[in-house]
């Protein structure tokens, strides 16, 4: 067998628990959707808060009841609180930039970025190519809305063209289309809010100052700043923003 024929049964390893994690996700998140019909829950907020716990077992006798507990039972539910209201007795760790696998990013967007700019600065630096890899199978039920609310919050001209691709990225990953569905009305208007952004950010100069194309030369309507626009009229419809 020559060199390149070698397998690498580590990355085989990964990419296989990678794959049993995500459907294992998969599988008990719909469940709980479906114990959440199954229920007539009465509100979309109550309907959210069964998903995101799907993942919390019952506490078993053994497990100690009393005394200080610093974990927080659902660490899908700390947004908004202080970095005091969820510490652990485990020092943080330096927030990977590279996460393997979908749990990675998960586990570091929920437990270390606690903040919006750092969340924000996260997407940016992974981009829209690593984030469509680790969410091709699906972005997971909340987390699109938190990403696009990161997004519209912290957004600026110089990353326009970042974020679009980021857009276009999770667009493509399985369920988006269920996914957008489930935001929150809160979430709707994040995602409303940063695309009148983009399009605001998308006017040139030039044209704000009142000068014509010929004015101000071909350069600004030609190549990117073109491309850029047909791309933010696609996201418009994927992601059905009026």
């Amino acid at each position: 067998m020559e060199r390149n024929d070698i397998i690498d049964f580590n990355a085989l390893e990964k990419e296989l628990q990678a794959a049993l994690t995500a459907d294992e996700k998969y599988k008990r998140e719909n469940a709980a959707k479906l114990r959440a019909v199954e229920q007539r829950v009465a509100s979309y907020e109550e309907f959210r808060g069964i998903v995101l716990a799907s993942h919390l077992k019952p506490l078993e006798r053994k497990d100690k009841m009393g005394g200080k507990r610093t974990v927080p039972w659902n660490c899908h539910t700390i947004q908004g609180r202080t970095f005091q209201d969820v510490a652990t007795e485990i020092s943080p760790e330096k927030t990977p930039l590279q996460p393997e696998t979908s749990a990675d990013f998960y586990r570091n967007w929920r437990q270390h970025l606690l903040s919006g700019p750092e969340r924000y600065q996260t997407l940016l630096q992974l981009g829209g190519p690593k984030l469509g890899r680790l969410f091709q199978t699906d972005v997971g039920f909340g987390l699109l809305g938190e990403l696009l609310v990161a997004l519209a919050d912290h957004v600026g001209p110089a990353d326009r063209a970042g974020v679009l691709g980021i857009l276009r990225s999770l667009a493509s990953t399985g369920r988006f289309t269920l996914n957008l569905s489930l935001l929150s009305q809160a979430e709707r208007e994040s995602c409303k809010g940063l695309f009148q952004k983009l399009q605001a950010m998308g006017v040139p100069r030039s044209m704000k100052e009142g000068l014509s194309w010929e004015e101000q030369g071909l350069e600004e309507q030609s190549g990117g700043l073109q491309e850029e626009e047909r791309l933010l009229q696609e996201l418009l419809e994927l992601y059905q923003v009026d």
